[in-house]
């Protein structure tokens, strides 16, 4: 499925093809050295700059003469800086590590939660939104676990009040196929970055094999 998937233009899975990426999911699905939470974190600053530069292949180039000691060079160089928004909190360490490649671009940051029901089906609640203005911007939200796709639809909604973004990235780590299917169904137009892609999730809409608590493993359990 992950690789009939990933013919579809407005899908990529980075770990179809061999690199050190995979060393990185390797180390943060590993339930021993998950124990090391810096490490985890590290691992999510680590494999957000890879997908940062994965994306930045796509993204729009202007040529800027450079002057050098000995002459001008002609550069091909970014356009425009995105903004990149995350869903706290599990989000911040891979957020931060592609802002460490989009070293000049904005920060949007969306405090949404699973609210449990008694029957044991949950909702999401947005409590906190922080944007800079939006309007014809390429934005990039940066989530973890792609898990049932509910949180990140209700956070480009939520974003959408900050302006009508240009161009809409969606990053995560690891991604299930149901949640891929509500995205593309409530975000067609949305381009979906994956490090992986699992095929189950469980009746607490957590990815199987995936890695756990994303959250949980970075900064301890809530």
């Amino acid at each position: 499925m992950a690789e009939k998937l990933n013919v579809h233009k407005m899908l990529t899975i980075l770990n179809l093809k061999n690199s050190v990426l995979n060393h990185f999911l390797m180390e943060l699905r590993d339930e021993e050295i998950q124990t090391d939470r810096m490490r985890f974190r590290e691992n999510l600053y680590r494999t957000g700059e890879i997908m940062a530069y994965e994306i930045s292949k796509i993204m729009e180039y202007e040529l800027k003469d450079v002057k050098t000691p000995l002459g001008v060079s002609q550069i091909s160089v970014l356009k425009n800086q995105p903004v990149i928004a995350t869903i706290l909190r599990a989000g911040l360490p891979f957020q931060q590590g592609m802002m460490h490649i989009f070293d000049r671009a904005s920060a949007a940051f969306v405090s949404a939660y699973r609210k449990t029901k008694k029957n044991g089906s949950f909702e999401i609640k947005v409590e906190y939104v922080a944007s800079p203005d939006l309007e014809n911007q390429v934005l990039i939200i940066a989530d973890p676990m792609l898990a049932t796709g509910q949180s990140l639809v209700l956070a480009c909604k939520e974003l959408l009040q900050k302006g009508n973004y240009k161009t809409l990235h969606i990053a995560a780590i690891i991604g299930s196929k149901e949640g891929v299917e509500y995205v593309r169904r409530h975000l067609p137009n949305a381009h979906i970055w994956l490090g992986a892609l699992d095929e189950e999730l469980t009746t607490r809409s957590y990815i199987v094999p995936g890695l756990g608590d994303a959250g949980d493993l970075a900064y301890g359990e809530k």
